[in-house]
């Protein structure tokens, strides 16, 4: 496997990235180039793994955190109306901060805010938890992308970020994701790399995990250093590719290989 990536590698190199993006018909999920076994994981929900992250963020929700302040269902009600649809709008921009944020730190500043409570570490499984559960109330539901001005610059940024070769292997998301996307590397399909799914439970991790994990992973495979949780730069990338996806609907919490 390891000859094949290098040998793909090498085939990249020799050509300039596209970077035209994909138009929206041509637009698939990852679910959509998964085997039946795992399309079936993720259809049945008594088959998908990630359905117990899910009831664990479902009892954090109504969970007080133990600081005298009320739970998050005491002050927005019960997630399957309150946060129904919230999540495919996220990145958006934080007023505090002139920045965007994803939705795993407005979770984290609602705590730090409203609840007088610790930020949950990113990639822990409570936080992974409570994003699981309160996406699953967008399932279904189409990714929204801001109209907010502000966020230009940003967005701007992050696809610039996708459109970059990184690493000693000199690849961009572009040249796999836009560019190569259908062809094969080491014996898997690759996937147009859409943002739709996540958090999602992926097989070879034997968890689930947040979409910054799985560019991180990558970061790592072109031999890149990765950039941190919660880094700007990694929202801004967000950023970009929640646009990048419109047309798609939110599968959370996806299953994929």
């Amino acid at each position: 496997m390891k000859v094949s990536i290098c040998v793909f590698s090498l085939c990249l190199l020799a050509f300039p990235t596209l970077a035209e993006g994909i138009v929206p018909a041509d637009r698939r999920s990852g679910f959509d180039t998964m085997g039946a076994q795992t399309q079936g994981m993720q259809r049945d929900d008594t088959l998908n793994p990630a359905m117990l992250w899910v009831a664990e963020g479902k009892r954090l929700w109504s969970m007080e955190p133990g600081t005298g302040k009320a739970s998050c269902a005491g002050c927005h009600g019960e997630a399957e109306i309150a946060m129904r649809g919230v999540s495919a709008r996220y990145p958006q921009m934080n007023g505090k901060s002139a920045a965007p944020i994803d939705f795993t730190g407005r979770i984290n500043n609602c705590r730090a805010e409203h609840q007088a409570a610790t930020p949950l570490e990113r990639e822990s499984r409570p936080l992974l938890a409570l994003t699981s559960y309160v996406g699953l109330q967008s399932r279904g539901m189409p990714l929204v992308s801001s109209a907010d001005p502000n966020l230009k610059p940003f967005r701007n940024a992050g696809k610039a970020l996708f459109d970059a070769r990184l690493g000693q292997l000199s690849l961009s998301c572009a040249q796999c994701h836009n560019d190569n996307w259908g062809k094969r590397l080491g014996g898997s399909i690759i996937p147009q790399g859409h943002a739709n799914g996540y958090p999602l439970y992926r097989l070879e991790w034997q968890g689930v995990g947040s979409l910054q994990r799985r560019i991180r992973n990558c970061m790592t495979g072109v031999r890149a250093q990765p950039l941190t949780y919660g880094d700007p730069e990694l929202i801004s990338l967000e950023l970009y590719l929640n646009e990048r996806a419109l047309g798609l609907t939110v599968e959370t919490p996806a299953v994929r290989p």
